[in-house]
């Protein structure tokens, strides 16, 4: 049988959730028995979102084999089992370049190198690629980002209609639109929906379903209205409103709906019944929660809601399956230096995390977080630059070397507890060239680490340049440090954690890019569970094992 293809195209306004529709769809696909693949295309002319601003586009979800890609990729893999890569992202960036390369190869043959064919093409040949990542491919989901009438945007639907010509009987388009509800005139309307239909349609692409999104569900009537002017049986035209509780509602309204049995008719795909079991329960575990556990979380980027999207989920997974409700506070790092009282700005959560990030804005707050931390035994999660933080502020205020840093904030630093690794210094490009990817790692026995994971070998996902610098280990684990995670077969720290507290651990890696709401990553259900268990009167018995401690 032919692999199938749904497209996935949005309209009015962007922001409506193209990703988790498409996710929800993917899971829903899975839950029939359907082997699926998931693609996000992106308009932008950047390669990848590597050296693009938090505040511009959200967290860069890194996969296995070292792709900084969309953020859309952590809804693919939270909601589904589908293969994560490098041809599950591709950018106008990506796109042009290859097309360019090609060129200055001659492999046109000396042709005059245009959008269509030339970077049509080779939109198709990525699709090609993504349904063809592993054996038995039945489904390939196709977002298109952006919103149906930018302007960068057109050489994908072009390449989609194209495609679609191509393989008719193969291919549908999803569209989801935005239904707004108008306050003062008490009415929704349709017309947005009915003209962003029209351009695409213009394009050249007549939807199949039409998804709407709304506050409310829509009426009979609605769907009726938006049925007889886009062209499409009422029957495929549903909402998508807002849900009351979770994201991870999503699935279960559209397939209350038939979403999932109309695709698998319009794509004459075979499938069994299915099964949305567990799914079910962990929402139930969702709504029921019992107890609550305060999380605040010491970044840089809090004022965007995507800048730590995996961190939120992952923390909501191990909530979740923890029994507790969670309740997540967000401080600006740069703002505790600003205030000059930790406990009064932050004080009163139950654990702290402190995100990865780069660059000096916003260090000093998070090195007070972790030092409040610390010495008021509270538990403590630092990823990726959590955990340099950690290692700075002990080498301060343990080991007494005054003015250690990292090399990448103070390269004149007398103490470089936090250096770059050595086959960083002489890369030149910032984009795509840090340590990217997974790689696997050692755990030691008896430590935090190993009790979250059971096991002695781990594989978790990287993206930075900077390491512990090993020249200070022994003098780090004289006072109490312990490195529970070093790299395989090599020297690299990976985990660290504070033998005389209650639960400190630092983790080089992004431990948040592989937890899912049926599996939760063991790192973060271990410091949810710490939080849950752990009374004040206990944390503040725990005896202090060196004199800086005291």
């Amino acid at each position: 049988m032919s692999i199938k293809y749904i497209f996935v195209t949005g309209g009015v306004v962007s922001s409506l959730g193209k990703g988790l529709t498409a996710a929800s769809i993917g899971q829903l696909l899975e839950a029939r028995g359907l082997k699926i693949a998931m693609l996000k295309l992106d308009p932008y002319l950047n390669v990848d979102p590597g050296t693009m601003n938090p505040f511009q586009h959200g967290e860069v979800y890194v996969t296995d084999d070292g792709a900084e890609t969309d953020l859309d990729l952590g809804h693919y893999y939270r909601y589904t089992n589908s293969p994560l890569s490098r041809a599950s992202n591709s950018t106008s960036g990506q796109i042009y370049e290859s097309v360019i390369k090609k060129e200055r190869k001659g492999e046109y043959l000396g042709k005059t190198v245009q959008v269509i064919p030339h970077v049509t093409d080779e939109i198709k040949s990525r699709i090609l690629a993504c349904g063809h990542q592993e054996e038995g491919i039945q489904v390939v989901l196709v977002e298109i980002g952006g919103t149906v009438g930018d302007i960068e945007s057109l050489p994908f639907l072009e390449a989609i209609r194209q495609f679609r010509y191509e393989r008719p009987k193969d291919c549908i388009n999803i569209h989801l639109t935005y239904v707004p509800y108008l306050k003062a005139a008490g009415e929704v309307k349709t017309k947005p929906t009915q003209h962003s239909v029209q351009v695409l349609r213009g394009i050249g692409i007549s939807p199949d379903l039409i998804l709407c999104r709304c506050e409310e569900a829509l009426s009979d009537e609605l769907k009726a209205k938006i049925s007889l002017f886009c062209n499409v049986p009422q029957d495929a035209v549903m909402d998508e409103k807002d849900v009351e509780h979770s994201v991870y509602e999503v699935p279960l309204d559209l397939h209350r709906q038939g979403l999932d049995e109309t695709i698998c008719k319009m794509l004459d795909l075979k499938s069994a019944k299915p099964d949305l079991t567990k799914w079910e329960k962990m929402l139930h575990s969702v709504l029921n929660p019992k107890g609550k556990v305060v999380v605040g979380i010491v970044g840089k980027y809090m004022d965007h809601q995507d800048a730590y999207k995996s961190i939120f989920e992952a923390l909501h997974h191990a909530a979740v399956a923890n029994g507790v409700a969670l309740e997540i506070r967000k401080f600006e790092s740069d703002r505790i230096v600003e205030n000059g009282s930790v406990e009064a700005l932050i004080g009163g959560c139950d654990g702290y995390l402190v995100p990865g990030g780069f660059g000096e804005r916003g260090w000093e707050g998070k090195v007070l977080t972790a030092k409040y931390c610390r010495e008021n035994k509270i538990p403590y999660f630092g990823i990726c630059l959590g955990m340099q933080v950690l290692i700075v502020e002990f080498a301060r205020h343990i080991l007494g070397l005054e003015n250690a840093h990292s090399t990448e904030v103070d390269r004149n630093t007398s103490y470089p507890v936090i250096s770059m690794i050595t086959e960083q210094k002489q890369i030149q490009n910032l984009g795509g060239t840090m340590r990217l990817g997974a790689y696997p790692c050692d755990l030691k026995k008896g430590t935090r680490a190993y009790e979250a994971y059971g096991k002695n070998l781990i594989s978790e996902r990287h993206r930075h340049r900077y390491e512990f610098n090993n020249e200070y280990k022994e003098a780090f684990e004289e006072k109490g440090m312990v490195f529970s995670g070093k790299l395989n077969k090599g020297q690299l720290c990976e985990i660290s954690e504070l033998k005389s507290h209650p639960w400190m651990v630092g983790v080089q890696f992004h431990p948040e890019f592989k937890s899912k709401p049926l599996a939760p990553h063991p790192l973060f259900l271990n410091f949810i569970n710490a939080l849950k268990i752990l009374p004040k009167k206990q944390l503040e018995k725990v005896a202090p094992t060196s004199q800086g401690d005291k």
